[in-house]
């Protein structure tokens, strides 16, 4: 069977490798850990974080190469973690254990690569498409070096592209090249993807953007709806209709929706957002009706409705007194307990309660504070002259 391009072109050293100049420039990290340790023996456990096809495992299989360790790939999606301890246990010479995606592995997962990677029984290498402060425990990512993966430039992906059009010998003209750069979106294995497939479509030596097209189907969105990427998104999408920035809300707004975010959930934030951020009250009301739609409605036609409540929303004028009064009062709560009510306007239900004074003195739309006694100074709400 013939290896996927992706594979077959794969980087075998650092010379060849492309991209994050900061690990594996003159300067960087990993570049000097390789040169020193011929005469230290001393190379760290890593943590890889960066996007898809931003060169993870390929830089792992580097490391290994140039270690002249032996190496051990897996990925957490499909390992138990049974499999991993068996190498661990028969090791000799510290081999390199590369662990993808190594945030899928849960917490007791983890705590059994522990020991291991304390007493250098091997080299692990993590690689993690997700923030590893949230995803990977403490103790193992005390004890192991995160380095970041950037996404790759456009300038990046040109260079590997030149030597696998040179490999397919094929040729893209101008406005392919700049349609399949932008659809990668940074990432390496993409491109390759579907330049192998659009190679394999076309008889003539120029692959065209409707080759391109019909080989790409789908653009390639990074969007995990657990991931940070998802956090991310959601709070520019927040934050720039409160900065009353409509075309940034439809952008990100467009980031969701393309990637299948629920719409119920984009939905139930906006309705949030209204009475959280939004001086007039009607705007509850369009972010309910936006709600409703979708939910009756659902993607992709309820599209439309989101975009004109975002637009509604963005432009309305701003105010948070509402919100930021109620949280005062909610501190007062958590702070002081169930302070007493003020006689004067509990319910006298019965004959005792009216003799002890409930009610006693209460005039119907009376301008007093009614709030406990121990609060009367209190002004949470401050109301425009």
């Amino acid at each position: 069977m013939t290896q996927p391009l992706p594979e077959l072109l794969r980087p075998k050293t650092l010379k060849d490798f492309v991209g994050q100049e900061n690990l594996v420039g003159k300067e960087g990290i990993i570049t000097k850990l390789l040169s020193n340790q011929a005469t230290n023996n001393f190379f760290p456990s890593l943590i890889f974080w960066g996007p898809p096809g931003s060169g993870k495992t390929t830089l792992a299989r580097i490391i290994a190469n140039v270690l002249k360790r032996e190496f051990f790939e897996f990925s957490a999606v499909n390992t138990k973690i049974t499999d991993i301890q068996k190498i661990m246990i028969a090791a000799v010479n510290s081999p390199i254990v590369f662990l993808d995606e190594i945030h899928r592995f849960n917490k007791a997962q983890q705590d059994k690569l522990l020991p291991h990677v304390e007493k250098g029984n091997i080299i692990l290498i993590g690689a993690t498409t997700e923030n590893p402060s949230f995803e990977v425990i403490g103790p193992l990512l005390s004890r192991c070096r995160v380095l970041i993966l950037n996404q790759l430039s456009q300038k990046d992906l040109t260079k590997i592209l030149i030597k696998v059009l040179k490999h397919l010998k094929k040729k893209l003209n101008n406005d392919s090249l700049e349609f399949l750069l932008e659809a990668s979106n940074g990432d390496a294995r993409v491109m390759l993807n579907v330049l192998e497939i659009a190679s394999n479509l076309v008889k003539t030596p120029t692959i065209k953007i409707p080759d391109l097209e019909t080989a790409l189907q789908r653009r390639q969105y990074t969007f995990d709806k657990r991931g940070e990427d998802f956090y991310n998104v959601i709070s520019a999408f927040i934050k720039s209709m409160r900065a009353s920035d409509v075309d940034s809300a439809l952008y990100y707004l467009a980031r969701m929706v393309a990637a299948g975010q629920d719409s119920l959930y984009i939905a139930r934030r906006m309705v949030v957002f209204a009475s959280e951020d939004v001086a007039s009250p009607t705007a509850l009301v369009v972010a309910n009706a936006v709600f409703q739609a979708c939910n009756t409605i659902g993607l992709p036609e309820c599209q439309e409705n989101l975009a004109a409540g975002v637009v509604y929303l963005a432009t309305a004028k701003k105010d948070r007194s509402s919100y930021e009064a109620y949280m005062k009062a909610l501190s007062d709560v958590n702070t002081f307990g169930n302070l007493p009510v003020p006689l004067k306007i509990r319910n006298p239900v019965t004959k005792l309660m009216e003799n002890v004074g409930y009610g006693k003195g209460y005039q119907r739309y009376d301008k007093e504070s009614y709030l406990p006694e121990k609060l009367q100074e209190k002004v949470y709400f401050k109301r425009n002259k």
